[in-house]
């Protein structure tokens, strides 16, 4: 019963949210020459599963029972684990990408209804350094810049890219994982100075205005956003169409999945939006009504075994990692491998 009066809740303050339409903020994006591809998609939604493994043992020497299908063959450089934030991201290199592929996982630390329930309350309330007039969620913004995920990540990327060369990055994650990775490409692009940085997220939520949509279109082009169904975040924090220049906006490109039709079996198709990160047409012509299409991408799994804790499994073979005192974990390893073992699949490789 609990469950079920919390979802009303929900599915009415959704509605009041999206009544009015008004007049929309059309936000600056460029011209878009990267093509959508259903297969990298795939693929990377199976990494956005598999970094929410709690047994870290299996997850780092990639043996978990989500590391296999479509991700065989994956080289893990560094996974990190920061107990104090209850987040978990890891850096590894997909040789049949010619890649390196950066994944987040998603919210873990309470039930997810609380955290969605806490999403239509949050207020812009951070400007983004080196933007003007650019605001941000504090808290995203926070998960990726001040704790250990981006000092480990940045340094396993450039060890990563001393070894195989100049690879491309892809950055992936769902939910509030999908926001960590978006502030991460627009780090490893603008502050790094990578060239080649790619991001799809499923099920993200906004994560900043109008203003921060527009900076994030020019530094970080070839970016997708996969929305599914009537999945409740990608609604969340609420749009205001009041108030264009002080509400959360949505960057481009977003990538909806929904049904068509209503014979049988189902089909599901992918729609490719509009440039300006809140097309009417997308998944905003619907109510954000469901958990359960926030969950599952493509016949993907995208939870933990369990909600509502912190839960991690090691082994002994553990203690020969980084451990700092907070308890937070850094599992590195140098690869051996001089050169990559694959190339790129020309059908795979365009995002």
């Amino acid at each position: 019963m609990i469950m079920k009066r919390w979802l009303v809740v929900a599915i009415i303050l959704i509605g009041l949210f999206s009544v009015s339409e008004g007049r929309e903020l059309r936000i600056k994006h460029g011209d878009y020459n990267h093509i959508y591809n259903h297969t990298l998609a795939k693929i990377l939604v199976e990494y956005a599963s598999a970094v929410y493994m709690s047994d870290l043992t299996a997850l780092f020497t990639w043996t978990c029972s989500r590391c296999d299908d479509m991700t065989t063959g994956f080289e893990m450089i560094e996974l990190i684990v920061d107990v104090q934030n209850c987040l978990q991201a890891f850096v590894g290199v997909a040789h049949d990408l010619n890649a390196v592929i950066i994944a987040f996982r998603g919210t873990q630390e309470h039930s997810i209804q609380n955290w969605i329930e806490d999403l239509f309350w949050k207020q812009l309330d951070l400007n983004y350094l080196g933007m003007p007039e650019a605001m941000v969620h504090h808290g995203f913004y926070s998960a990726y810049h001040n704790t250990t995920m981006r000092p480990g990540i940045l340094s396993a990327v450039q060890r990563t890219k001393e070894l195989y060369g100049d690879l491309r990055v892809m950055v992936t994650g769902h939910s509030m994982g999908g926001a960590m990775a978006s502030f991460c490409a627009l780090d490893l692009t603008v502050n790094q100075g990578l060239r080649d940085v790619r991001l799809m997220t499923f099920g993200q939520p906004r994560v900043g205005n109008a203003v921060f949509a527009s900076y994030f279109n020019k530094h970080v082009s070839n970016a997708f956003r996969v929305t599914n169904g009537h999945d409740m975040v990608p609604h969340l924090p609420p749009y205001y169409s009041y108030f264009p220049q002080k509400t959360y906006h949505h960057f481009a490109r977003e990538v909806w999945l929904h049904n068509a039709g209503l014979g049988s079996p189902v089909l599901v198709t992918e729609k490719i939006c509009d440039g300006t990160g809140e097309d009417p047409n997308c998944s905003r012509s619907v109510s954000g009504n469901s958990i359960l299409d926030h969950l599952t991408y493509y016949d993907v799994e995208l939870q933990a075994e369990m909600w509502g804790s912190c839960r991690i499994v090691t082994s002994d073979k553990l203690m020969q990692y980084q451990m700092d005192g907070a308890g937070n974990i850094m599992m590195s390893k140098n690869p051996t491998a001089a050169t990559l073992s694959a190339q790129a699949d020309p059908g795979i490789s365009s995002m």
